[in-house]
């Protein structure tokens, strides 16, 4: 392997896994603003035991997400400097913003959250989740706002020997940002959807297993029969809770995924044709459900396939035409890089004169962006049933049966949304290849001429090892909690010692 190559595993293990953490902060911080204002509300001690008990599962992967994220941007200076050293003016400009304002506001709020229970007013201390939930949200946009400027180049030139920035209102305007926000943060309140609901069917699967057996038992504690009532109440409760997110998010999601889907054709029909393993160009197109194409990817030996669909997805037009592999290579050896209608964008007229000296294969692999767009798809509707099902079997206050499947469905449901967005990221970046920024610049040319293939690999094993470390940290942790179940509280009231100290209040 050469210094690329694993320059490329090592961003993709370290990526993929900070992101595991990403959409759960997303989503569920808001999840637990929701359920701390109901509480405020309506004064229920079920609502506040479910904002602590999810709450300090939030914090968890809070903190884990820091920790792993600090490696990203280290990284792009380090592996890749050559692509820091050309896109810097533009790319620089989002990431600055996410550290200065989304990460400054969600960290500070989020200390205020947890060591203000005592110490704030109600409605103060209740502000603070907010703010740290839209925190996540502002550091998502601009995260998406740069991600997604590398998709589709735009509000730059080339000037100087690299990528300038002339407007940063376009990257804000982006087609690929102003689609790809919406489903990003719909998909992540899916996955914390599936989080809520998974954790409380598992725990009101346990407590009729126990109650069966007539005996139920919370931290050496045997619960008297009101306990195991007010329990159950919240657990259900929390379980229609995340079911419904699950179900709601994920009708949005595929709504705009459809339009995402629109943008991907038009800015990157290379993408969509890799997706798809069309290899040549239908009009109507027809919607792969199965194929099998040879080793090297190259063409097609078998599919089966649905008449028109792919037209409409790709184009919104059921007679559309989609552009096949084959052609759009065939293009860009006579045109050089061009969107699905011909046009450039400012950045891409300018530097494709700098392009034409460097070698570029232009098809991505077509296996890995062919099956991780179908798993994506297909652990979304999987969990979108599961949910489905627990609506139906909670219905009328019923507790259901505790069988093997219901219990590995619940145990499942947490990591079905969560999976089906990393592999839709994997597919966002590896249909994206062979460019690191479309049509602009080859992903080989970005490497650090000074970073040698040991290096690298020493880096990406010792990276690969603290993660798994960390892996075992972060599940030893949730695991502890989940177990625990709801926490015992007592209403937090406000101090009348200005000079107390903050305490932790978990």
């Amino acid at each position: 392997m050469d210094a690329e190559i694993i320059a490329r595993w090592q961003f993709g293990i370290t990526t993929v896994y900070h992101f595991f953490f990403v959409p759960i902060t997303i989503g569920l911080s808001m999840l637990v603003a929701v359920m701390q204002t109901i509480w405020v509300r309506q004064g229920d001690e079920q609502f506040l035991r479910l904002t602590k008990f999810f709450g300090k599962l939030f914090l968890i992967n809070f903190a884990m997400g820091v920790v792993t994220g600090i490696v990203q941007e280290f990284q792009f200076g380090m592996n890749w400097s050559e692509y820091s050293r050309f896109v810097g003016d533009v790319f620089g400009a989002p990431l600055a913003l996410e550290a200065l304002i989304a990460f400054f506001l969600e960290s500070t709020f989020i200390g205020l959250w947890i060591f203000g229970w005592d110490k704030l007013p109600k409605k103060l201390h209740l502000a603070t989740i907010y703010l740290a939930s839209i925190g996540t949200l502002l550091s998502s946009v601009f995260i998406l706002a740069a991600n997604s400027w590398m998709q589709n180049p735009v509000g730059a030139t080339y000037r100087n020997g690299r990528a300038e920035l002339t407007s940063f209102g376009a990257l804000l305007t982006n087609p690929v940002f102003l689609t790809a926000l919406p489903h990003v943060l719909l998909a992540s309140y899916m996955t914390a959807g599936g989080l809520v609901a998974g954790v409380c069917t598992l725990h009101l699967t346990r407590m009729s297993k126990e109650q069966a057996a007539g005996n139920v038992v919370r931290n050496g504690h045997t619960l008297t029969a009101d306990e195991v009532a007010g329990d159950l109440r919240t657990y259900r409760w929390g379980a229609k809770f995340g079911a419904w997110v699950l179900l709601v998010a994920s009708v949005f999601t595929i709504a705009s995924g459809d339009l995402q889907g629109k943008v991907m054709t038009q800015v990157q029909p290379m993408k969509m044709a890799a997706a798809e393993a069309l290899y040549t160009t239908e009009q109507p197109a027809s919607f792969s459900i199965f194929t099998i194409g040879t080793l090297d990817g190259s063409r097609e030996l078998f599919s089966i396939r649905i008449p028109h669909v792919l037209s409409f997805l790709a184009t919104g037009n059921i007679n559309g035409q989609v552009k096949g592999i084959n052609q759009i290579e065939q293009s860009y050896a006579a045109n050089g890089f061009t969107q699905d209608n011909g046009a450039q964008t400012d950045l891409q007229k300018t530097y494709a004169g700098v392009l034409k000296n460097e070698p570029v294969k232009l098809t991505p692999n077509i296996p890995v962006a062919y099956w991780t767009f179908r798993i994506m798809m297909g652990l979304g509707f999987l969990g979108m049933i599961i949910a489905l099902w627990i609506l139906v079997a909670l219905r009328g206050g019923r507790t259901p049966r505790p069988t093997r499947l219901w219990r590995w469905a619940n145990i499942a449901l947490p990591f079905l949304p969560l999976f089906a967005i990393s592999f839709g990221w994997v597919f966002t970046e590896m249909g994206r290849q062979p460019w690191i920024v479309a049509g602009v610049l080859p992903t080989y040319t970005a490497v650090s001429p000074s970073v040698g293939a040991f290096q690298a690999g020493l880096t990406m094993v010792l990276f690969t090892l603290l993660y798994g470390v960390l892996a075992v940290v972060e599940f030893g942790l949730i695991i502890k909690y989940h177990k625990a179940g709801l926490p015992d509280v007592t209403e937090a009231l406000v101090s009348d010692d200005e000079d107390a100290p903050l305490s932790f209040a978990y």
